[in-house]
């Protein structure tokens, strides 16, 4: 008998060791059931009373939809709430309305008749100018701490500011005035806060931008690419600053402190293309470990990707990882309700991904298993510290053979993205586990600031001998700390 269970308790652990970890171990992707023959090209979510969820199409239609957070998601049912809105990207319900972002206005839109349908639209603001070009997207926020909704505004044709403010981000006031806040904006992808209230958006490759990145909004900051700063003029504020094509970020922000660096860069192919909705996970726990997080949506990858954030000398930075992944389209807007689902709408029309369907709606959720997962990455004066969300073998995490590096930058220049350049090579030269062994000291001998730091994990091990799940993360390294 003891050979016996001895024999099922080795092949148990074998199990455990060759097991590849997947997705599906730890959070659950299921498709929600769209109207038919309807094209529901999803461009907003909002959240509902009575757990009712809202969504805007690209094509202008509002429905709500009725049994999202089912077991059964057969019985999922639609109403369509109002329809010729103009491509919404943004949308929020409050004081018994749904208020919209749509490409030329933010909207108000009410069911006065109490039918089901909206019928009553105020237009709260629309300050800013259209010309008809395809590109000049409006991606809005919920209300900040004061009230406030923030919104991002495209560059004609992502090259261009053909119409009054494109290239810039604004705050709209409770009374519906415009406040211009922030210049330098190239082709958003969406917008959102941090756990402190922080506005940010994520901003794509292209002029200016040598990789694709979440940054902050900080009131009266220049973003990076300079199209627009033309429209100061018309608030009578101060011309921003015109940078040095061919230059680098961290050279041309130390000429003029209002230019705020990406806060996280997003290493172009290596963590996606095309980053959108921007979100901050606060279901305490709810959604994974990973709680005060923010999540980020990508179109062409079709993922959603994690980032952890800290301040350092008064700048926002961190880290990115690999997340969830094999979504049906390209992730455009995504939400997280209190109960820990996330939802995700998806969209390809004009933009390629990885998912094989024109447009889809997808809720995520987690099954309470934890994974093995780098939880945050933080600078130190002399390296990183790691946290992980199990205890680690220390053998392994002890180890700095189990850990490599390597850093670059890229041009800030006005021609079309950049290669990776300025490479180095960091070195790990001791790895420190702290006594509850969930966090290693990494002392590392050639940090290079203004680069994104890849930090590889691949040889660290749980306690319980299991592999990490995304064993990569990359940092942004805007400051040293002192």
């Amino acid at each position: 008998m003891f050979h016996l269970r001895s024999s099922a308790l080795i092949w148990g652990l074998l199990l455990t060791q060759t097991h590849a970890v997947e997705q599906s171990d730890f959070y659950i992707r299921e498709e929600i059931p769209l109207p038919k023959g309807e094209v529901m090209e999803i461009g907003s979510i909002a959240l509902m009373p009575d757990q009712k969820v809202a969504v805007t199409t690209r094509r202008g239609d509002l429905w709500i939809c009725e049994g999202a957070y089912a077991d059964d998601l057969s019985k999922v049912t639609w109403s369509k709430f109002a329809e010729n809105l103009h491509e919404p990207l943004g949308m929020f319900w409050k004081d018994g309305s749904f208020w919209v972002h749509q490409r030329p206005e933010f909207t108000r839109i009410t069911d006065t008749a109490g039918d089901g349908r909206g019928d009553k639209f105020e237009t709260i603001c629309d300050g800013w100018g259209i010309s008809g070009d395809y590109h000049e997207y409006n991606f809005g926020s919920d209300p900040d701490k004061e009230g406030n909704v923030w919104n991002v505004l495209c560059l004609t044709g992502s090259s261009g500011a053909n119409a009054d403010w494109r290239g810039w981000g604004m705050r709209i006031t409770p009374e519906g005035e415009m406040v211009p806040t922030c210049s330098g904006i190239r082709s958003p992808g969406g917008i959102g806060f941090n756990p402190a209230g922080d506005a940010f958006y994520t901003d794509n490759q292209g002029l200016w931008n040598g990789s694709s990145s979440l940054k902050w909004l900080k009131p009266g900051s220049f973003q990076g690419n300079p199209t627009g700063n033309k429209y100061h003029q018309l608030a009578d504020l101060p011309a921003p600053h015109e940078p040095t094509s061919g230059s680098r970020i961290l050279t041309e922000r130390k000429r003029f402190p209002e230019f705020v660096p990406p806060a996280v860069i997003l290493p172009h192919a290596k963590v996606g293309q095309s980053p959108t909705g921007v979100i901050d996970d606060q279901t305490k726990g709810k959604f994974g470990p990973f709680a005060g997080q923010m999540l980020v949506g990508e179109q062409t990858h079709s993922q959603v990707q994690r980032l952890c954030l800290e301040k350092v000398n008064g700048l926002y930075q961190g880290a990115v990882f690999h997340f969830l992944e094999g979504f049906e389209a390209g992730i455009l807007p995504v939400r997280l309700s209190d109960d820990g689902t996330l939802f995700v709408g998806g969209t390809n029309r004009g933009w390629g991904s990885r998912g094989s369907k024109p447009f889809t709606f997808e809720r995520v959720r987690w099954n309470g298993t934890v994974p093995f997962e780098i939880h945050t990455i933080s600078a130190r004066p002399d390296g990183f510290e790691l946290t992980f969300t199990q205890a680690v073998d220390p053998t392994t995490a002890g180890d700095p053979a189990s850990y490599s590096m390597e850093a670059w930058t890229y041009i800030y220049q006005s021609g079309y993205g950049s290669p990776e350049v300025d490479q180095a090579t960091p070195k790990v030269t001791s790895a420190i586990v702290s006594p509850d062994k969930t966090k290693v000291r990494l002392a590392v001998e050639g940090l290079v600031q203004g680069h994104v730091h890849q930090i590889d994990s691949t040889g660290v091990k749980s306690s319980d001998g299991k592999a990490l799940w995304h064993p990569t993360g990359y940092y942004t390294l805007n400051e040293i700390p002192d």
